[in-house]
């Protein structure tokens, strides 16, 4: 963090959003050593509160990043083809990171995410060795950097390291630009991750098999058998990001990836499934009975045109939704979730599909639960990760604090929030990071190195 933790902290909200649909008025947070200790609304403030102008609410969690495709925004949004093509010039950027110009990269990015109040973030993270496939002198070099960068920006890390074994389902090898993402095998990458964790005991880890194109059905059983002696870490998985990967999955095995995933132990709701685009109704329906969580990214998905997924399927069926930024298209957790209903009206013709409280849960609860950091809430016991949203701008002028979830859901940008709390910590003030400062100018910095 970038200044001492407070030992209390009292917050005098003019309105905060507590859940539902609407807000509440007059709302007081107390904060002791980075926890809420008490809220209670609709109370005057008392002398020496910090009194809090607009709407006071969660931290969002961003439950699913690739830091540096950050780097490619604007230059490949307008090109031509599809997810494949696209995946070609992502290749290019990732044979070109080291960990120092990783962490500036990424430093930059979380303060990013840190303006849009972003609070946490879940890095599937699969940039490990050497462009050529060898080990760096300190094999966790990659994962550290990102350590750093996010302790540089203020923001809370799950680092979910990435499994990426093989090309494809049905090829035991992986391909030059694949190199550097690749362990020798499942035994190998779960004993890097095991010693990384025993490296760093106050990091948070996940496993991530990339997906069943890269980490084969076998393999997937050895990664479930060894959560145990991991300490039961969360699971995050590509799931049927696109067509292509289900028709390979069924013509190898018969099954489809969700299918895959259920039996070989790797559902449950320590197991999230990103993207979960082109599902069955089996596979909607073995997510929702083990509670598994989905994470949709709706920006990049359009951005790539990967398609729109079944959302209300999954909510029906019992699936949490929480929300992630994958490639970074834009920063801004608003959109996001707007983007999550108003997909659905353009594919059912309907309105109201995911009323904005439920939007805003998964936006920040949901995203919480699924990189299991526990309660994430304005209420006692939760961290003081905590979003300040400024109601002057032309977009929130008229907010009505009745409305307030479709008000910041339908109106709302990353461009209206004002200041930024991690437990308790103020890292974001009048829109400006208190330790980075210049963000923008840091990207175009580090893109620009980058890219060279």
């Amino acid at each position: 963090m970038t200044s001492p933790r407070p030992h209390a902290l009292v917050l005098h909200a003019e309105h905060a959003w507590l859940g539902g649909e609407s807000a509440s008025r007059d709302v007081r947070v107390e904060v002791r050593d980075g926890t809420i200790s008490s809220v209670t609304a609709g109370v005057p403030a008392v002398r020496g509160d910090e009194q809090v102008a607009g709407v006071l609410m969660p931290g969002f969690v961003n439950a699913h990043s690739h830091a540096f495709h950050r780097a490619l925004r604007g230059r490949t949004h307008a090109g031509a083809g599809d997810f494949w093509a696209w995946r070609d010039l992502m290749y290019r950027v990732a044979g070109s990171l080291e960990p120092d110009t990783y962490e500036s990269l990424a430093t930059a990015v979380y303060g990013e995410m840190a303006l849009a109040g972003i609070t946490a973030v879940g890095e599937f993270h699969y940039v490990h060795h050497r462009p050529n496939g060898t080990p760096y002198d300190d094999p966790h070099a990659m994962s550290r950097a990102l350590v750093r960068a996010a302790r540089g920006a203020g923001i809370r890390l799950v680092v979910l390291d990435v499994g990426y074994l093989h090309a494809s389902i049905t090829d035991p090898a992986v391909r030059p630009e694949q190199w550097r993402f690749a362990d020798r095998s499942v035994d190998a990458w779960l004993e890097r991750v095991a010693a990384f964790r025993a490296a760093e005991p106050t990091v948070r880890i996940g496993l991530a098999p990339h997906s069943v194109r890269a980490v084969h059905p076998d393999e997937l059983a050895r990664v479930a058998a060894a959560r145990a002696t991991l300490g039961g870490p969360v699971v995050h998985v590509h799931v049927s990001e696109q067509p292509a990967e289900n028709e390979a999955a069924l013509a190898a095995t018969g099954r489809t990836p969700t299918r895959l995933l259920a039996d070989a132990g790797l559902l449950g709701g320590f197991a999230t499934a990103v993207h979960a685009t082109h599902l069955t109704d089996e596979d909607v329906a073995l997510l929702g009975a083990s509670g598994t969580h989905a994470c949709i990214c709706p920006t990049t998905e359009r951005d790539l045109a990967d398609g729109i997924g079944p959302t209300a399927a999954l909510r029906d069926a019992g699936a949490v939704l929480c929300l992630g930024t994958d490639s970074h298209a834009v920063v801004d957790p608003f959109e996001e979730a707007r983007a999550v209903e108003a997909h659905q009206r353009v594919t059912s013709l309907r309105r109201g599909t995911h009323p904005s409280g439920e939007l805003l849960a998964a936006a920040t609860s949901g995203g919480a639960a699924s990189l299991g950091l526990g309660p994430h809430a304005i209420h006692e016991g939760a961290p003081a990760d905590l979003v300040a949203i400024a109601l002057d701008s032309v977009r929130l002028a008229t907010f009505d604090a009745s409305h307030a979830a479709a008000h910041l859901v339908h109106a709302a940008g990353a461009a209206d929030v004002r200041d930024v709390w991690v437990g308790g910590v103020r890292i974001v003030r009048d829109s400006v990071h208190l330790s980075l400062g210049d963000v923008a100018g840091a990207l175009r910095r580090t893109v620009a190195a980058q890219l060279r």
